[in-house]
């Protein structure tokens, strides 16, 4: 067991590997759960994990016997059971951190950029120190950010508890910037309704595109909703049309008209298109920026496009050959080159002689039955969409065809979902806490 006076910087600890006794790995450290108390130090309960499935559970402190550099050693039973937010706990790194407080000194406001934990004597935990940067009022956030630092004891400062204050998130997405997309979306959706605002506004277009197309549908609303009009439509671009079209077709009718009209046109034109197709058709779950190349490109050329790092690994199998022109909808559609071929043959062939003719196209009202029926009977993983002339219309994609085969609430990650197994042992009985 970690010995009294230990301290434990939660922003370091962030991230950091959970061992259990014989040393297999249980998972990553997301953040540290506390509870902020009218009177004494806030008091450290326990901390959340993230397991193999993209599960975030709660491991008590009690169950914690080592924190080393570079480690978390726990009991080797863990609660695999979700972990839900209660009202009187607060997360350091999603809540606390970026938070500003009053130096009791009435030296002026601070922000929280750390804070450390320490084991006492009785072998609780509670919040020791805060590390804090004062604020200079009237400075940029720029500014702000070159301002004193200082080490203080968690009484030195008064307004830790819950604030109606708007709160940066600087610090907490630096926490979290080695997660993919669907990990921070996941964070994103165990935070209360204000903080999630608050991060949201902190990402960038792309980032939040990218978060946005992994959360469940209520909380993208209430994202975009909240997002000043101009800058909503910017968001809405950088997406994926069909995510895009998705996500609008769950507003009204006149906020997805008002934010149809501040996109960019081209944008809004392939959005607009899906839109008036079926969800559960392929027109409706169809992309319409597949990677579309001329025959006569070469095998050198196509690699370079299914490498593109905004590339979804489905599209990314095949490249979509027609006639120009080569947007959406195209020339004649041709077929399709699958990557592996490609990588068989010489980098100056051209493509137009390695297409593969035979691939089911589909029109756009193939109901989503059909398409997943391709899907699975050619082992493809995504499927090209035509119109009565053989023009391309988009394709679609098999993680498309999940997101509709799957139950709508699939992205909760309900506590009875499979587990990868893992060399710790679990429990799906409630942990207690606090």
């Amino acid at each position: 067991m970690s010995s009294a006076g230990t301290r434990v910087f939660v922003a370091r600890l962030a991230g950091t590997t959970v061992f259990d006794p014989i040393g297999d790995q249980v998972g990553r450290v997301r953040d540290v759960v506390v509870l902020v108390r009218p009177t004494g130090a806030p008091r450290a309960v326990g901390l959340v994990v993230e397991v193999p499935g993209r599960r975030r559970v709660f491991l008590p402190l009690t169950r914690v016997t080592s924190i080393d550099a570079g480690q978390v050693i726990s009991t080797g039973l863990v609660n695999m059971r979700r972990f839900e937010q209660r009202t009187s706990e607060t997360l350091v790194v999603g809540e606390l951190l970026d938070r500003t407080v009053e130096l009791s000194d009435g030296s002026g406001s601070a922000s929280v950029e750390d804070v450390a934990i320490e084991r006492q004597r009785s072998g609780d935990w509670v919040v020791a120190k805060l590390f804090v940067r004062r604020l200079v009022p009237g400075k940029s956030a720029l500014l702000r950010r070159r301002g004193e630092t200082l080490l203080v004891d968690v009484g030195a400062v008064t307004g830790l508890g819950v604030s109606a204050a708007a709160q940066g998130a600087a610090l907490m997405l630096a926490s979290y910037e080695d997660l993919k997309p669907a990990d921070l979306a996941d964070v994103l959706h165990d935070l209360g309704s204000t903080r999630r605002n608050e991060v949201a506004h902190a990402l960038d277009n792309e980032r939040l595109a990218d978060v946005l197309e992994e959360l469940p549908e209520d909380d993208q609303v209430a994202i975009l909703s909240g997002l000043e009009r101009t800058r909503a439509a910017d968001v809405l671009e950088a997406m994926q049309p069909d995510d895009a079209a998705d996500l609008l077709g769950e507003l009204s009718d006149e906020q997805a008209a008002e934010l149809l009209e501040l996109m960019e046109p081209e944008e809004a034109r392939d959005v607009r298109r899906l839109l008036a197709y079926e969800d559960n058709t392929a027109g409706g779950l169809m992309t319409t920026e597949p990677v579309i190349l001329g025959p006569e490109t070469s095998i050198a050329a196509a690699l370079a496009h299914v490498r593109r790092q905004d590339l979804a690994p489905a599209l990314a199998s095949m490249v979509f050959v027609s006639r120009p022109p080569l947007e959406t909808p195209t020339g004649r559609f041709i077929g399709v080159v699958h990557l592996q071929r490609m990588l068989r043959e010489a980098p100056h062939e051209s493509i137009g002689s390695l297409v593969d003719t035979d691939i089911d196209a589909v029109p756009a009202d193939a109901p989503l039955l059909q398409v997943t029926r391709l899907l699975a009977t050619y082992n493809l993983l995504a499927l090209p969409v035509v119109d009565e002339e053989r023009r391309l219309l988009g394709a679609v994609s098999v993680d498309d065809v999940l997101d509709h085969l799957l139950p709508q609430d699939w992205r909760e990650q309900h506590d009875d979902t499979p587990l990868p197994a893992t060399g710790a042992r679990t429990v799906r009985g409630r942990v207690r806490r606090g």
